[in-house]
């Protein structure tokens, strides 16, 4: 058992500090709810913490389907068990199937299905848990599945538009490795035959390119070796805590993907935003779990900041005014739903807006990188067909 001290706000508005025991942080929130407090911070203070089902996880694909269906099936009056059992059995991913066994056999042990589902964070995420809990306590449980089918299959189609645009400038740049690579190492050793019988010095740009072609075909090890040790320091790099936080302050600020990058962690944010507000779930707790699902440190760090504000009094558009990474319409929009007291349908036009924009600026992005690519392809083949042509004109101004 593990102890945790925690920040909560009462019925009445109230502040409460204090401590409570639980096997982890999912569950000291749930029993902090169950005082009928809202948590605001929870941290682990001593003890043990739970070690949860991490090992299984499935596809965001997979993931959709199974909220559709079961949003279904409890819509059509089905219990909870039953539908658990019906997903638990068919033609579909095999870990799905074994985590919603696990969940049902929890359930018919007494435990409620937010609490079962929250044993496996690799499936259910804190998001889809907590809209689950909201949905429990207001009894919408199915009105709420359905909108977790709708923002999984929303979040689905950005990160489809996203891969689709960085796919193709990827692909380009893969077969200009390619072809360079087979130029250097199949086409450029027949010319050098050829240069080295007229006993000619070579220009300069010509003797790099063959110098180039010479490492390539007798120390290939050590480019492999350094490419596949490179790619395995990026990959250490990128996914320690540090690494991601730089890379994400990079992205959102990079030129070209950074104005798409920054659009589509937006309307991540706000339909995340629009979807628990909408399933009755608390600003501050909304503005702690958004932050976690936006998919980028910088917008997370801002709406920590702004949830902070919140706590203190303070309306949510006035410290996101001053936030760099969020766009200033935002900010208006939300000042605007505030006043009127519609924030979650504020939330979801925002990310309607975004969502379009994303796929927008996925076209434009790749209309615009496509010609770049392009240039640089043809520039490269270019540098290397003059390099091998430029002793063949020395010649032939020699014989002249």
């Amino acid at each position: 058992m593990a102890k945790f001290a925690f920040q909560a706000r009462s019925n009445s508005g109230q502040i409460t500090n204090g401590s409570i025991e639980a096997l982890d942080e999912g569950e000291a929130r749930v029993k902090i709810r169950a005082k009928n407090m809202v948590p605001l911070r929870v941290v682990f203070t001593s003890g043990t913490i739970q070690k949860k089902s991490v090992a299984l996880k499935v596809a965001s694909k997979d993931l959709q389907i199974f909220t559709r269906q079961f949003a279904t099936l409890v819509n059509a009056g089905i219990p909870i068990v039953d539908s658990l059992k019906m997903l638990g059995e068919g033609r579909r991913n095999p870990h799905l199937k074994e985590v919603a066994n696990k969940v049902r056999l929890s359930i018919e042990g007494g435990k409620r299905l937010a609490d079962a589902m929250s044993v496996f964070p690799g499936v259910f995420d804190r998001l889809y848990c907590n809209l689950v809990h909201a949905g429990e306590e207001a009894g919408i449980l199915d009105g709420i599945l359905n909108r977790l089918a709708v923002y999984l299959e929303t979040s689905e189609k950005i990160k489809k538009q996203v891969k689709g645009a960085l796919f193709y400038p990827g692909a380009i740049i893969g077969v200009s490795v390619i072809v360079i690579t087979g130029i250097l190492v199949f086409i450029i050793p027949k010319f050098q035959d050829l240069y080295s019988s007229t006993g000619r010095p070579l220009p300069g740009l010509t003797q790099m390119v063959v110098n180039v072609s010479q490492f390539l075909i007798h120390k290939w090890y050590v480019m492999i070796g350094g490419v596949l040790g490179g790619g395995f320091l990026i990959k250490e790099i990128l996914t320690s805590p540090a690494g991601q936080d730089e890379l994400d302050r990079f992205l959102i600020r990079a030129p070209l993907v950074g104005d798409l990058v920054q659009k589509a962690s937006v309307a991540r944010m706000c339909r995340t935003l629009s979807t628990l507000l909408s399933s009755g779930v608390a600003v501050v707790e909304a503005l702690e779990i958004a932050s976690r699902t936006s998919g980028n440190r910088v917008i997370e760090e801002a709406l920590l900041r702004s949830k902070e504000a919140v706590i203190a009094g303070r309306p949510l558009a006035t410290p996101l005014t001053r936030e760099p990474a969020i766009p200033e319409m935002v900010a208006q929009m939300i000042a605007i739903g505030e006043k009127s007291g519609t924030m979650d349908i504020m939330f979801g036009k925002i990310a309607d807006f975004y969502e379009d924009d994303v796929e927008n600026a996925v076209k434009g992005l790749t209309s615009m990188i496509e010609p770049l690519l392009m240039v640089f392809l043809g520039g490269a083949i270019a540098v290397l067909v003059l390099a091998m042509y430029l002793p063949i004109f020395g010649m032939a101004a020699g014989a002249g």
